[in-house]
């Protein structure tokens, strides 16, 4: 049997590989649309800014991003887990108020956030872009905090309620208005503060969007007057809650010091130029990314149901044949790119991006390994233990900030790509080993329940 046959067979067999496949599609389309239009916004960037003001860019935004992460308690993965959970007992109540418990800790948080870019941006403009003067644009990019006050727990709740479809089309509307104001200030020559307002309008259309989306959502699901579901109706649940919520913004913010905040690192380190170089291989390795960046979105709701029904073998199913269809994908495009990357780059980024092709070709290492196991993680707090995963992610911090200072003063952008794919490829092989003695454990259970039965 051919691998095209295998998939169609796949396809038949499974009913939830069918809904994961068009919650994807949604997703995927989006994707490919949205990367398409990044690659142009990437495009005109380059060209008006060149090596060190792509790099400088990339700081600012990488700044607030950071920022934001820091203060996060990933409210859209305790809302699926919860909101899951109670919606499945159907305790409509009780998942209404996870819903708003999530949404007024996500709106404090961002106030938050948005603070400590206030307090910081004058350092973040001295060490990290060099350069003093930019702080107030490091305060003004930061604003898409305060849009984004309800993103986390908006998009949590869309992807429990399959609304991939509305979340694609809020992505292509912010993805199509951020490259328009790039032409315009490319056109302008406005230079890094033109581009910057382009990506700062961008991220507050697709954050509206999305609460905007979500709102509807809820009405549609629990009424109009779900916003009076009473928290203490989900009192008897609060420590789980607590626990769910910290550990996974504990595993957030290391998860910033050894991987999301790379560029920070490097920017520290190193200058400009570099940070442009890795900037740009990290946005060459989405052509391998477009379509998994969607199917952990897509793949947790279902793994979360197969978890709450202790339905084993469709968990199993769910992993494996994900794992199959990602492989195959993963592997053939980076071998596109490892033989047509150093030419692309010289025809559409210009020669002075080159040296950003032998970053490419090591970050792949670990993304590719990265994306045959992209369900690792859903698949680790489906089970609930985002505790787990923040002992992982201690380990690698270590590893990641130890290879950061030993490589990056040296090798600058190919230090940062070395130590990403050893964080890939290390996180995740313990997460996947802890996956498959959790389902071990789960079948002799059942079987021993069975058993007694």
């Amino acid at each position: 049997m051919n691998i095209l046959q295998r998939i169609k067979a796949l396809w038949h067999e499974n009913p939830i590989l069918r809904k994961i496949a068009k919650n994807f599609g949604y997703l995927f389309s989006s994707n490919i649309i949205s990367s398409a239009i990044s690659m142009l916004q990437g495009i005109f960037s380059v060209r008006l800014l060149g090596v060190a003001g792509f790099g400088t860019l990339g700081t600012i935004t990488v700044f607030a991003t950071t920022i934001n992460k820091l203060t996060s308690f990933r409210m859209g993965e305790l809302v699926i887990k919860f909101v899951g959970q109670f919606h499945e007992n159907d305790e409509k109540e009780k998942a209404a108020a996870v819903f708003k418990l999530a949404s007024l800790t996500e709106f404090v948080a961002s106030i938050v956030a948005f603070a400590l870019i206030w307090v910081l941006a004058p350092f973040g403009a001295e060490f990290f872009a060099k350069d003093a003067s930019l702080a107030p644009w490091f305060i003004i990019y930061g604003l898409i905090i305060l849009a984004n006050m309800f993103s986390e727990s908006s998009t949590g709740l869309l992807q429990f309620f399959d609304r991939f479809k509305n979340m694609a089309g809020v992505n292509i509307l912010q993805s199509i208005v951020t490259l328009i104001l790039i032409i315009v200030a490319w056109w302008l020559k406005t230079g890094l503060q033109g581009i910057l307002i382009a990506y700062l309008v961008g991220k507050i259309i697709h954050a509206v969007g999305l609460a905007i989306a979500a709102q509807v959502a809820a009405v549609q699901v629990w009424g109009k007057r779900w916003w009076g579901a009473r928290l203490k109706s989900i009192a008897p649940n609060r420590k789980e809650l607590v626990r769910f919520a910290v550990s996974t913004n504990i595993n957030s913010t290391l998860s910033l010091i050894s991987r999301d905040s790379i560029i920070l690192w490097l920017s520290y380190f190193s200058v400009p130029e570099q940070v442009g170089y890795f900037k740009l291989a990290s946005a060459l390795t989405n052509y391998i990314q477009i379509p998994m960046a969607p199917l952990p979105q897509a793949t947790y709701p279902e793994l979360a149901r197969a978890v709450a029904r202790k339905t084993w073998s469709e968990f199993k199913n769910i992993l494996k044949q994900g794992s199959q269809i990602a492989g195959a994908y993963s592997i053939m495009v980076a071998m596109g790119l490892l033989v047509l990357g150093k030419f692309f780059i010289r025809i559409v980024y210009g020669a002075e991006m080159v040296p950003s092709y032998d970053s490419l070709i090591i970050m792949l290492l670990g993304i590719v390994f990265a994306n045959i196991v992209f369900w690792a993680r859903s698949a680790l707090l489906s089970f609930g233990l985002a505790d787990y995963a923040t002992k992982v992610n201690i380990l690698v911090t270590i590893v990641s900030v130890i290879g950061y200072i030993l490589l990056l003063p040296s090798l600058g952008h190919i230090g940062a790509a070395i130590m990403l794919s050893i964080a890939n490829i290390l996180g995740n092989s313990l997460v996947v080993q802890k996956v498959f003695r959790m389902i071990k454990q789960a079948e002799s259970e059942s079987a021993l329940t069975q058993a007694i039965s």
